[in-house]
């Protein structure tokens, strides 16, 4: 399963950072990725990082947000930097995994955390 933290009020200009931590069964997680959904939107991508540590961004956060990875502890973050009120959403992870060798390649979400900015 994933669980994803971090989440939270801060004002315009301020920086969270995310986290998605992965437990279970895990023999391997491949692409990991943040997406968030706002009030009466569509879920959208916010950024996307492979096993090899290709990323990709929306263009609406590029230059303000960076997705990394830390597979020792299979944990990914996204660290949210200038944050503008656009930026209100829940935020949601997912992840490739694959639970064993031969399993197949399952992609699981995390439950989502709030972030908020508002002065």
């Amino acid at each position: 399963q994933l669980q994803a933290s971090g989440g939270g009020l801060v004002q315009p200009g301020g920086s969270l950072r995310l986290s998605c931590a992965a437990s279970g069964s895990i023999f391997s997680i491949n692409t990991m990725g943040w997406y968030r959904q706002a009030p009466g939107k569509q879920r959208e991508l916010v950024a996307v990082i492979t096993s090899d540590a290709m990323t990709n961004y929306a263009d609406s956060v590029k230059g303000r947000f960076t997705i990394s990875r830390d597979n020792a502890k299979n944990t990914g973050y996204l660290r949210m930097n200038s944050l503008k009120p656009e930026d209100t959403a829940v935020y949601y992870c997912n992840a490739e995994m694959k639970s064993t060798r031969s399993s197949p390649t399952i992609t699981r979400w995390g439950q989502g955390t709030q972030v908020t900015v508002s002065s």
